[in-house]
């Protein structure tokens, strides 16, 4: 399987979703931000899911680099409210 390589910097779109307790939201677009400094408030949407049980925080930005993308993947997935990251 060939595995397609990132080019740096590039659009990227990433989605959190996870249980919609406490400051969800908040927790995703803090450490969103604490990677992506530029970002502005409406880059992100939300929706939530049929039972509202679950929370989906996407946003899209200019990804500089893997390691960037990699310590924010990192920091996401400690939360033990995030289930999913897209």
């Amino acid at each position: 399987m060939e595995e397609f390589e990132l080019v740096f910097p590039c659009e990227y779109a990433i989605k959190v979703i996870g249980l919609d307790e406490d400051d969800f939201e908040q927790f995703v677009r803090a450490v969103i931000i604490q990677h992506i400094p530029d970002l502005l408030p409406e880059s992100f949407s939300t929706r939530y899911s049929a039972r509202n049980n679950y929370l989906s925080v996407s946003v899209s930005f200019s990804a500089e680099s893997r390691e960037q993308l990699n310590s924010l993947y990192k920091m996401l997935g400690a939360d033990s409210r995030v289930k999913v990251i897209l």
